[in-house]
């Protein structure tokens, strides 16, 4: 297969109350706000290359409305629309604010998809303007601010099966797997692009509701200033949900936190670049380390939650089937 997509361009979620999300991404993640358009607000890192990374919209919970990715040119752009169709999705065609042509479907998981090739590069203001010519504007005065942003971590019902329609239909690389050390379940797996470990994850989902997103993720540029970012959170009582710590799949170091919402937000560095076609991914157990490297804590069970709530008779309230939790959570404990 062609390669078809380059990379994960930019995330729209909603908020119940967009002003208090996006005064939080201004103050305390240090994103800056671009535009306002139709009851949305547009937000960027201030290394990304485009017009905007995050669109905050309102809604009556937070969700993830649409996930994009830039395709790799404009043939590829038509040719991920034929094979959508052709695996019998339905999307549509429409005009993106600062994208243009773009096509939005809604993959078989729920999760909204937009593809475009068409961009407005960031062109910043004399003021902002970088001294170093490959930078779109000037590092942000705010500690731990992201450079750009990183992945986006679906929960879907079926692990595998979503991986694999999205290798086969719109070609991206399936890196790793997460199954349970007590029974054969996949409960997570990553997937790439590009040479990154990932830009697209997903996690076990045990609720009945399509289309839920567990996370999604900035990058910051060093592990210091990831810890500088957990010392300035923690300083201004903005409570760290897990981390900081290193994930064994794709040696990511990571933190996670939750911004006015209660969406959850990633930083990571680190971890390794792949550059292999044909990658062949590793199967790995909670109890290797998969989500924490050091083996010695367990990922605390809010972490199971996803976005919107879940519902449902056989979920709990964080969406995982009940008796998943422990062999997921506390994967240590059968080693003593």
């Amino acid at each position: 297969m062609i390669s078809l997509l380059s990379h994960l361009s930019y995330v729209a979620i909603t908020a119940p109350d967009v002003e208090a999300s996006v005064e939080f991404y201004k103050n305390e993640v240090g994103l800056t706000e671009v535009a306002r358009k139709d009851g949305s607000v547009y937000l960027r890192c201030w290394g990304d290359y485009y017009a905007y990374s995050v669109v905050v919209a309102p809604g009556d919970e937070p969700t993830l409305q649409t996930m994009a990715w830039r395709t790799t040119s404009p043939e590829a752009l038509e040719e991920a629309v034929r094979r959508i169709e052709e695996a019998g999705v339905e999307g549509e065609w429409f005009d993106g604010y600062q994208i243009g042509r773009a096509y939005r479907f809604t993959g078989p998981f729920g999760h909204s998809m937009t593809l475009h090739w068409d961009v407005v590069r960031h062109r910043s203001e004399p003021h902002v303007a970088s001294i170093y010519p490959d930078r779109p504007e000037k590092r942000s005065k705010i500690a731990g601010a992201p450079r750009q942003l990183d992945h986006v971590t679906i929960a879907a019902s079926d692990v595998d099966g979503f991986a694999k329609w999205y290798n086969e239909v719109l070609g991206f690389r399936i890196m790793a797997r997460t199954v349970l050390d007590q029974a054969p379940i996949s409960v997570f797996s990553v997937l790439t692009t590009n040479e990154k470990s990932h830009d697209l994850g997903v996690v076990l989902d045990g609720s009945t509701r399509p289309g839920r997103i567990n996370h999604y993720a900035f990058w910051v540029d060093t592990h210091e200033e990831l810890l500088i970012a957990a010392d300035t959170l923690m300083e201004r009582d903005i409570p760290i949900e897990y981390g900081p710590s290193i994930h064994g799949i794709g040696e990511q170091t990571f933190l996670y936190y939750r911004e006015p919402s209660s969406m959850r937000i990633e930083l990571n560095t680190g971890g390794y670049r792949n550059y292999v076609p044909d990658w062949q991914p590793n199967t790995w157990k909670p109890s290797l380390g998969s989500s924490n490297l050091y083996r010695n804590g367990a990922m605390p069970m809010s972490m199971t939650e996803s976005f919107p709530a879940a519902d449902g008779p056989t979920a709990t309230e964080e969406g995982v089937p009940t008796e998943l939790q422990d062999a997921l959570l506390n994967p240590y404990t059968q080693h003593g």
